[in-house]
């Protein structure tokens, strides 16, 4: 069977592949299903039975299918399979840093390979994790600093607090 049928309680389904029709994808993307439905799709089942049951079945395919082939490939002595595999998830890095998480602990292995190439690749995607943490950082300091400038405006906080709270965020911003 290609599909896997969840049933809910109001009488619909919910259809999810099934995992060993993955094993002809590429390496990279069952981890990217799987990360695709946790953080996009399994908010939206509202019945917390069938919740619970998408969440054991996203489990069993990371355990069972996802990091059990990306590993043979990233710890393989295939280096134009690991560079074609580091290439795929690179792009993925670029777009939508989110979606390739469960990859970051397998970066640091790659990055002291001899391999000019896939050093070289991991590297940019070890970047992008760092600049998708730093676009965080700046979007929470940003968050706080609206917040000080409203007090400030309204006479609840001093200038020197305001000051220092700006100071935080231009330090951050560079």
């Amino acid at each position: 069977m290609d599909i896997r049928v969840f049933h809910k309680k109001d009488g619909g389904i919910i259809q999810l592949i099934d995992k060993e029709k993955m094993q002809d994808w590429p390496i990279e993307l069952p981890l990217i299903f799987v990360e695709y439905i946790r953080s996009k799709k399994l908010d939206s089942y509202k019945d917390p039975q069938i919740k619970k049951e998408i969440e054991e079945y996203l489990n069993d395919i990371t355990k069972d299918i996802a990091i059990p082939r990306l590993m043979s490939v990233l710890e393989g002595e295939n280096e134009e399979e690991i560079i074609l595999a580091l290439i795929r998830i690179e792009e993925l890095s670029n777009k939508n840093i989110e979606m390739i998480i469960p990859i970051k602990p397998y970066l640091e292995n790659l990055i002291n390979k001899k391999n000019k190439d896939i050093v070289s690749i991991a590297k940019n995607i070890s970047n992008n994790f760092l600049k998708a943490e730093r676009r965080k950082k700046l979007a929470q300091k940003r968050r706080v600093m609206r917040e000080k400038e409203k007090e400030f405006l309204a006479g609840k906080i001093n200038a020197k607090e305001y000051a220092k709270a700006r100071k935080d965020y231009l330090t951050l911003k560079e």
